[in-house]
């Protein structure tokens, strides 16, 4: 090995290139990126040896990208992702039989020599001069060593791939230097290790681990001699000796390994012939990277933990810093999903929506005090096939969901409550809540210049039945929405404003919401189950909100901790507050419009929301110590739901209560099963008097013979009754909502699925899947501009 110099003086490696003269090093070079000898004496007017010892020599050994695995709260594998399939293993992990033919295909010499095989060069070039052509070339595994570390920083651009592989003598001069200064550093079993751990054998494998794994699914350290024989075989040409595709081609060439293996002394020739008489026998192991592998649904969960990497400070100062992290990978992710919960999820979302149903649903599950995200799934699966997507609709845009969320309708009320408590409002509090009503001629806002009814917009009740005074109980409990449009007229748009700034609640988009009442009542304006999930959880907290969290530890391949986001909490609301609400919410399971979506053998409260036209359907809810939000509908927000089959089931119209609530009571029964049920912490909320109001039929409101869910959308006997988006004579637009440039009758395309991602604020179809093409029902939604949040 060259030794390092002292005083000065050239090592053994430039001595000898010294010895020989610049057209031998220039010959050296042209041998080693095996081109013909033709044309050595150009590079001697280029520089002498003196010039080549002044090249800089600090190549830079980054860690090698590796497999980043993803674990749920118990150390359950969830998925690997990686942008390199690649395990690094230490020598002793490595089959001697591979060590041995690696060398003996590549660098036979590899222990005589130093960073340049002095003999290969010249061998190399009297052989190229004779033939005229390419005949051999003179690389050492040392210098291949260096050229896959170029090809490894460049990761997957391009032009920087190119660079790293180009075939110059200025390049090729560089490698000479930077495998000198290896030698020197490394020594020769660590650049073996390294070149083992760093080559790429094919089939989406880097390194040996890797290549084992994928083509005998077995560990490299148990490689017998013919295996070992044909993973050597494949460096040179991992496309033309892939034995998945060409198993004759890579006998060929295995037996030719085996043969060099025998004439250098590795192996007898005895048993060269053994194995070269042996047939390619392969056990494949499928590639299994990214979240389209990940377990019980978790795919989304999967996507969100990395838009969660890539975002975050934490892990990096710009997106760029993040995104080398991760894609170098050798991370190991522990996150926050319960598996108990998300298997629940998964099974209640199987058995009442199905994958090929016009509409879809989305179920979150996140734990209050603590703001951990335990559960995320949808109907429509990972992945790039029919009836799948790769948007999340659990989440927000920047997280990889729609582009503004789902209106969540009547869900909305209890914030505008929780307001109007923090006001000094009482929680008996009585308005004459009309069948229907103009809405206010102003409401004052944070501003101090207030909101102004320019258009004379309307609102009424469910139907005609539905005619105050109500007290607050009872108008959460039916979701009376004259009365929750009266109480902000009395407390004004600031204090509800304040309120959901505090809860964390924004539209899908990440814009605050449109400060005027029908977003903040009647919930039109777009917003993802998860921020919904996490406001509830408030509510279950006593008061005080916590950011989502999804990751609880990260550890490098070196073992270091990584620093992680972590939740922070803080007071929302008082705690009689949240207690008070706490109390309504569960009358509305008790005795209200969710009475099909409550728990049996624990409290639980919530709160079901159903827009304009039945284009959505929500139910938020929670126990102390879970909360969760379902969204049910089409993401291109183009089906209403009525007359329609859900799940293998045909329902007349669609509820908050009916199919959600349902969705939503599976779930949460299964991710609680086991677990102490512990009470809310409620309040005397004493009755108020009722003034004679006109009968109220039986049923639902929605011309429904079961009596039972009372959010709903349309009147007593179903007719077209001019709410917004029934297409009626009413027709009035909701005031307050401000759509986004273009959105009338296009948008961008931003597709996943050849579904197409349609998401338009007002039934113009902005596609947005990943390839915009599609049954025109994809992955995007509309913006319902004119939603008004109908129960």
């Amino acid at each position: 090995m060259p030794k390092k110099r002292s005083g000065g003086g050239l090592t053994g490696t430039q001595q000898a290139a010294k010895f020989l003269g610049v057209s031998v090093l220039a010959g050296a070079v042209l041998a080693g990126i095996a081109l013909p000898a033709a044309g050595v004496l150009g590079l001697a007017a280029k520089g002498t040896v003196k010039g080549f010892d002044e090249i800089p020599a600090n190549l830079k050994r980054p860690p090698l990208s590796q497999r980043t695995t993803i674990l749920d709260s118990q150390g359950g594998q969830i998925a690997t992702v990686y942008s390199r399939d690649r395990t690094v293993v230490p020598l002793k992990d490595i089959s001697p039989y591979m060590q041995k033919a690696i060398i003996a295909i590549e660098d036979s010499r590899f222990y005589e020599h130093g960073a340049i095989d002095l003999k290969g060069v010249l061998r190399a070039l009297n052989k190229n001069a004779t033939s005229g052509g390419v005949a051999e070339g003179a690389s050492t595994l040392t210098q291949q060593y260096v050229k896959n570390v170029f090809v490894e920083e460049a990761g997957d651009d391009p032009d920087k791939v190119a660079a790293a592989t180009q075939q110059t003598l200025g390049r090729k001069i560089q490698e000479l230097k930077y495998a000198i200064q290896v030698e020197e550093e490394l020594g020769k079993k660590k650049i073996l290790e390294n070149y083992l751990n760093i080559t790429f054998f094919g089939q989406q494998a880097y390194g040996v681990e890797a290549a084992s794994q994928r083509y005998f699914s077995k560990a490299a350290k148990d490689l017998k001699l013919e295996e070992a024989a044909m993973l050597a075989g494949l460096v040179q040409s991992p496309s033309r000796y892939d034995p998945v595709n060409d198993s004759e081609e890579a006998a060929k060439r295995r037996n030719v390994v085996l043969q060099r293996m025998a004439t250098v002394g590795d192996i007898s020739q005895a048993d060269a012939d053994r194995a070269k008489a042996s047939d390619i026998k392969l056990k494949v192991s499928k590639p299994k990277n990214g979240c389209i592998t990940a377990v019980n649904g978790a795919g989304f969960f999967c996507d969100y933990v990395r838009e969660v990497f890539l975002s975050d400070p934490v892990f990096g100062k710009t997106k760029e810093d993040r995104a080398k992290v991760w894609n170098r990978g050798g991370l190991t992710v522990k996150t926050t999903l319960d598996p108990q919960a998300q298997k629940s999820a998964q099974e209640s979302i199987k058995d009442h929506v199905n994958q090929s149903d016009r509409v879809a649903t989305a179920v979150t599950m996140v734990q209050p005090g603590t703001g951990k995200v335990l559960a995320m799934g949808q109907s429509r699966p990972y992945g790039f096939g029919k009836n799948e997507t790769t948007i999340n609709y659990s989440v927000d845009k920047k997280d990889g969901g729609s582009n503004y969320g789902f209106p969540v309708g009547s869900t909305f009320k209890p914030f505008v409550a929780a307001a109007a408590i923090e006001e000094g409002r009482p929680a008996n509090q009585v308005y004459s809540s009309p069948y229907q009503m103009p809405y206010p001629a102003s409401i004052t806002t944070c501003s101090g210049k207030p909101w102004v009814n320019t258009m004379g917009a309307k609102l009424e009740n469910e139907n005609s039945a539905e005619v105050g005074p109500y007290p607050l109980r009872e108008a959460m409990e039916m979701s009376v929405n004259t009365y929750f449009v009266q109480m902000i007229q009395d407390i004004g748009l600031c204090p509800v404003v304040e309120m959901v700034d505090k809860l964390g609640v924004v539209q899908g988009d990440g814009t605050k919401l449109p400060v005027a009442p029908a977003p903040l009542t009647l919930g039109s304006t777009g917003i993802s189950p998860l921020v919904m999930a996490g406001a509830y959880a408030t509510f279950a907290n006593r008061g005080t909100y916590c950011t989502p969290t999804a990751i609880e530890s990260i550890r490098t391949a070196d073992g270091k901790s990584l620093a992680v986001p972590k939740s922070t909490c803080e007071r929302a609301m008082d705690e009689q507050t949240a207690d008070t609400i706490n109390t309504l919410l569960s009358g509305v399971v008790d005795s209200g419009t969710g009475q099909k979506a409550g728990l049996q053998s624990r409290p639980n409260a919530g709160k079901t929301g159903t827009t304009d036209g039945r284009k959505n359907a929500w139910f938020v809810g929670y126990t102390p110590n879970l909360s969760g939000a379902v969204w049910v509908g089409s993401p291109s927000q183009q089906v209403e739901m009525m007359n329609i089959t859900i799940g293998g089931r045909w329902h007349s119209k669609v509820f908050g209560g009916e199919v959600p609530g349902p969705i939503w009571r599976d779930a949460m029964t299964g991710a609680l099963e086991g677990k102490e049920g512990t009470p809310f912490n409620t309040v005397p909320i004493p009755d108020a008097p009722k003034a004679d109001k006109p009968d109220e039929d039986s049923g639902d409101g929605d011309g429904d013979s079961d009596g039972g869910d009372r959010d709903r959308g349309g009147n007593g006997n179903g007719s077209q009754d001019g709410k917004p988006g029934d297409g009626g004579n009413g027709g009035f637009p909701i005031p307050g909502i401000s759509l986004p440039t273009n959105a009338i009758g296009g948008g961008e395309i931003q597709g996943a699925t050849g579904n197409a991602a349609n998401q338009g604020p007002t039934g113009g179809a902005a596609n947005q899947g990943p390839t915009g093409g599609g049954d025109g029902d994809g992955e995007g939604q509309d913006r319902s501009g004119t939603s008004a949040g109908w129960d």
